[in-house]
């Protein structure tokens, strides 16, 4: 059985998420009690369901920290088990509760209170959450939705859950320092020093992916030797994040637009790890178009 449990910061997407995965064929459960995880799941077995998704939340608070002990049980029955956070920054929670008039679940403000104490009561509960769900962020693969569209929060979740679930997967991504730095990932690289498609004439509404700007960027010397030095330090660390039964590692190239240089070392690394381990690609800016 593949079992892949969501959960995350209230207005991070988890619906959106959970509508993916029942899109891809899992069986979704949505706020489903901690103690009831165990009990749902031998229900299932008996049933011969094979691929299930379980969304929790912040409403089971009380109980959530038995939950990674449980994850333990589940893969000792030989079960699949793939944990997956949705996050966001603050200020894009804040936004997307001040637009829709929701209610944070641990929200203690009164109706009709004033903007400003609005806000303070939503931040105070955000960060509230944020510190009761953080040992679950830990052992989870997380996915920052500041940035990203629905469409490509499904997109990502899908890939996710179709990589073999007994390895480990790279996810290489490409994104704009301009906009944000993406929370989830687990190392980031910086290459705004190297030289920049985007002054090149032609260039410039090109991406990393077009044949034009590859053949600059291979052209350059100082690109080629971020590109080996990237590489020879992600290598040299894979085998210490397998011993560390990590199941995702997600390795974040940025530049200044995310269009070209950050786009075509994501592609590079990708087909230069390929061979012997399970990557993905996200491109952040260029998938949002």
């Amino acid at each position: 059985m593949e079992i892949v449990l969501i959960t995350g910061m209230s207005g991070s997407g988890k619906s959106v998420a959970l509508h993916a995965l029942e899109d891809a064929g899992f069986y979704c459960v949505d706020n489903l009690p901690p103690e009831l995880l165990l009990p749902f799941v031998e229900l299932e077995a008996k049933h011969n369901a094979n691929r299930l998704a379980i969304a929790m939340d912040v409403r089971s608070a009380s109980s959530l920290p038995q939950v990674p002990q449980q994850l333990d049980a589940l893969r000792q029955r030989g079960m699949v088990v793939k944990p997956l956070f949705l996050d966001a920054t603050t200020d894009t929670l804040v936004r997307r509760y001040s637009e829709t008039r929701r209610k944070h679940p641990l929200s203690q403000g009164e109706p009709g209170e004033g903007a400003l104490e609005e806000r303070r009561a939503l931040t105070d509960a955000i960060e509230l959450e944020r510190e009761l769900l953080g040992a679950l962020r830990e052992q989870a693969h997380v996915i920052d939705s500041s940035m990203i569209r629905s469409a490509q929060l499904q997109s990502f979740v899908k890939s996710l859950v179709s990589a073999p679930g007994r390895q480990l997967t790279l996810v290489f991504e490409s994104f704009a320092f301009k906009r944000g730095v993406p929370s989830d990932a687990d190392f980031m690289f910086d290459v705004r020093m190297l030289p920049n498609p985007h002054y090149e004439p032609g260039l410039k509404v090109l991406t990393g992916r077009d044949q034009a700007v590859i053949e600059f960027l291979k052209i350059q010397p100082d690109v080629q030797r971020m590109l080996t030095q990237v590489g020879e330090f992600i290598d040299s660390w894979l085998e210490d994040l397998v011993r560390d039964h990590r199941s995702y590692v997600t390795v974040a190239i940025g530049c200044t637009g995310g269009q070209h240089r950050s786009v075509y070392l994501v592609e590079q690394l990708a087909k230069r790890f390929s061979d012997q381990w399970v990557t993905l690609k996200r491109h952040r800016e260029i998938d949002a178009h």
